[in-house]
């Protein structure tokens, strides 16, 4: 049976788009390893497939990318593969030198512009050694897949190669019975904004959105997930007096997360414009949010607000401004006509956003591997 090798750097938990890609390669007979890291905290793992989670001697910064990316190339080194699926730039290198010389085929999926996030944005010669790595490894590249058409085009101007597009549009999955709001700890009589995800980083709008709270006694604001704003989220809950309005819990299944999603109202998705990566950014959120059948809170950014506009499935900012998300919260909320038509429209439009459509553009790439 053929091997393929799946690389993360994250601890696995939370990836849906890795699982996706491990089950297709399942599909088409691989024996699959999803290969990542342990964190504190991290739970365990029940997959179909194998997984490994490394344990690290650094868990951030230029050693923790230097370790993970030596210890990923001795394990390719050593073991038996014919396909490795390089998941984002930080595990590229290892994985194209680790299938130069062993002659395995390489796809890479980049599942974000990454040399334009804002953490490399403020660090320049930190974001020229990521710049050289792509450069150098990119045109090589035969199979390259990302997550939309704004990333696709980007890539194909600045190294003449398009990527195929292969969005994160979930797969229908059962969810389970729904919980009552009172079974989750949830307060039946407050309005429930959520925004939720592995990544609510620096600029994602998230401390603008428990800002806005303050202004909103009525709403509750649920934060599920993790991302480096983290810290900073949990100070101005206790800076502003904010505990009984912002609730903050941790990463957790995606069944148990969505049942907090089902019964919220309003999802928020409020990217800011100040980077590349961010303004072509395409959340898995927005596509659960719409599966939950609650409309979108969502930035004026070209793939989030495209999608919001062609189902009218929610509300677009110019900006992710405290006020101005509460005044828009506030109107959403007084105009109940207005609220019930979002609702169908997000059910509607995670109805016609076809996840088959994309597992079969999947299934399509690593056919074509021959």
């Amino acid at each position: 049976m053929r091997r393929a090798f799946v690389t993360v750097t994250n601890d696995l938990a939370t990836d849906n788009r890795v699982h996706r890609t491990c089950t297709v390669l399942q599909e088409l007979g691989y024996n699959v390893l999803l290969v990542g890291r342990v964190l504190p905290g991290s739970p365990a793992l029940d997959r179909p497939y194998g997984t490994k989670r490394m344990r690290l001697l650094f868990s951030k910064g230029a050693l923790f990318y230097a370790e993970y990316n030596v210890r990923l190339f001795f394990l390719l080194l050593f073991s038996p593969f014919s396909l490795v699926v390089a998941n984002d730039l930080d595990t590229l290198l290892a994985a194209f030198l680790g299938t130069k010389l062993k002659g395995g085929l390489l796809v890479y999926d980049s599942h974000e512009y990454f040399t334009e996030v804002p953490e490399l944005a403020a660090r320049p010669s930190v974001r020229r050694v990521w710049l050289a790595i792509e450069r150098w490894i990119f045109p090589k590249l035969k199979k390259v897949i990302t997550v939309n058409d704004s990333i696709a085009d980007a890539y194909k101007e600045r190294y003449g190669v398009r990527p195929t597009v292969v969005r994160n549009i979930p797969m229908p999955r059962e969810l389970g019975p729904l919980s009552t709001r009172l079974e989750l700890g949830l307060p039946m009589d407050r309005t429930i904004l959520i925004m939720q995800g592995s990544g609510i980083n620096v600029q994602r709008g998230a401390e603008e959105a428990v800002l806005a709270v303050k202004e909103l006694p009525e709403c509750l604001l649920l934060m599920i997930g993790g991302g480096d704003a983290w810290p900073v989220l949990e100070q101005l809950v206790k800076e502003h007096d904010l505990a009984d309005r912002v609730r903050m819990l941790p990463r957790m299944p995606y069944e148990a997360m969505m049942q907090y999603t089902r019964n919220a109202d309003l999802g928020l998705s409020l990217d800011k414009d100040t980077n590349l990566n961010y303004r072509f950014s395409l959340p898995n959120k927005l596509f659960d949010y719409f599966r939950a059948g609650i409309p979108a809170l969502v930035t004026d950014l070209p793939e989030v607000a495209g999608i919001v506009r062609k189902f009218d499935a929610g509300i677009i900012l110019p900006a992710p401004e405290p006020a101005l998300i509460a005044a828009t919260v506030r109107a959403w909320a007084a105009d109940a006509t207005r609220r019930e038509a979002l609702r169908r429209n997000a059910t509607f439009a995670a109805v016609s956003l076809d996840g088959q459509r994309e597992l079969e553009a999947l299934k399509a790439v690593f056919q074509d591997l021959g």
